[in-house]
């Protein structure tokens, strides 16, 4: 394995939630990459993940936990603390979307995204807050979008009001967990090429894509990737977000 090239990072263990593709898997690999120990949970393919990182020549422990249920997040946290010892970096990085008008939109699809993209991320940020206070201090990143800046294009109304409430958590998070040295932040993705998005495109869609970017490329999920593996290292010491 190549020397990390980022300081912090090699020793520490990462809990990194939807890490089974897309983008948590970039950032599972990205992370074990800099020598992190990974454990991850997905409800699809956490084992596939858990084998790369492996062979990356890190530890990793997956499970099939559903964050927005409490008492599943608890469990996990307990197991991983019981195994390696504690959790230094978290990525709350699940989330999801149903892409209707406000109009069409019923009240049980309004409520299963702020579940998935909300109540996951508040549960699993609670049940770790303590582990880092006893480590010393730690890292959170928060995978929003820039439907929470501004709006999104592609989802409903429902995500934007989301993504903007993950940007919130994200702040005052940040000021309440700064006085342990837990800093709290958030990526804000825009449109990501990543293997379920490309599936749903036709060929001038993918390119109207690319155009979009004032780079005139795409952005891969190792792009937004590297963004939490920077969040999570030393050289974003003092990076948090406050009030």
């Amino acid at each position: 394995m190549s020397k990390p090239m980022y300081s912090g990072i090699e020793g520490k263990v990462a809990l990194v939630t939807g890490g089974g593709r897309g983008l948590g898997k970039a950032i599972c690999l990205a992370l074990a990459g800099e020598g992190a120990a990974i454990a991850l949970t997905d409800l699809q393919s956490a084992d596939e993940t858990a084998g790369e990182v492996k062979k990356l020549g890190q530890k990793a422990m997956a499970f099939s936990a559903d964050v927005t249920k409490e008492a599943e997040v608890r469990e996990m946290v307990d197991r991983i603390v019981a195994d390696w010892g504690g959790i230094d970096i978290l990525v709350n990085n699940v989330g999801g979307e149903h892409a209707f008008l406000l109009e069409d939109m019923l009240v049980s699809q309004w409520d299963w995204t702020m579940e998935i993209n909300l109540k996951g991320l508040f549960n699993c940020t609670k049940a770790v807050v303590e582990v880092m206070k006893k480590r010393g201090g730690g890292k959170i990143v928060n995978i929003a979008s820039l439907a929470g800046v501004r709006m999104t294009m592609y989802g409903g109304i429902a995500y934007s009001a989301a993504k903007a409430a993950v940007i919130g958590f994200t702040r005052h998070a940040g000021f309440e967990l700064g006085p342990f040295k837990i800093n709290v932040n958030a990526v804000c993705p825009g449109s990501t090429l990543t293997e379920v998005v490309e599936s749903r495109m036709t060929p001038e869609v993918k390119e109207d894509m690319r155009q979009a970017t004032a780079l005139k490329d795409f952005v891969l999920p190792q792009d937004q990737a590297d963004a939490v593996v920077f969040l999570a290292s030393d050289r974003a010491r003092m990076v948090t977000a406050d009030r």
